[in-house]
């Protein structure tokens, strides 16, 4: 056990969170995503992290990793299909209080981006954390920033 460490951050999650740097993109998956496929196709490490909700998980997530502050949106969520444009999304109000917890630019660090063109893009990423979020439209890509000199 470590001290201020949310118990939920698994050892191998610290490591690669610790490993990463600035720039390298985290993606946090929902239930739905297709992790392993997209892990197995950018050479990215797969994280399961089954019975933990994606909120949960982002919350751990930025309480030990900085966003990055050199991009204008270092939070990238999936934009809503057409067929779901109607569809109530609870969870990206979550997100949103959160990145405000710790990002001064608050909601407006989080921007969206069509559901393919996240695939594509998540397959750059350096790890993705698959978690068991049941809620639609659950996924995000979180990008490092850099610990500044106290």
């Amino acid at each position: 056990m470590l001290k201020g460490v949310p118990t939920i951050l698994c050892p191998e999650l610290l490591k690669t969170l610790d490993e990463m740097g600035h720039n390298d993109v985290l993606v946090l998956g929902d239930g739905n995503f297709p992790g392993s496929g997209i892990a197995r196709a950018g050479g990215a490490k797969l994280i399961r992290a089954d019975g933990i909700g994606a909120a949960e998980m982002m919350a751990a997530i930025l309480q030990v990793m900085p966003l990055d502050e050199y991009v204008d949106t270092p939070v990238v969520l999936i934009e809503k299909e057409a067929l779901d444009k109607d569809l109530p999304t609870p969870i990206w109000d979550e997100f949103a209080k959160i990145v405000a917890q710790h990002d001064p630019r608050g909601e407006k660090a989080i921007g969206r981006i069509a559901r393919y063109d996240f695939y594509e893009q998540a397959k750059g990423a350096y790890c993705v954390v698959q978690t068991t979020e049941s809620a639609l439209y659950g996924c995000a890509m979180i990008r490092k920033g850099v610990i500044r000199p106290r």
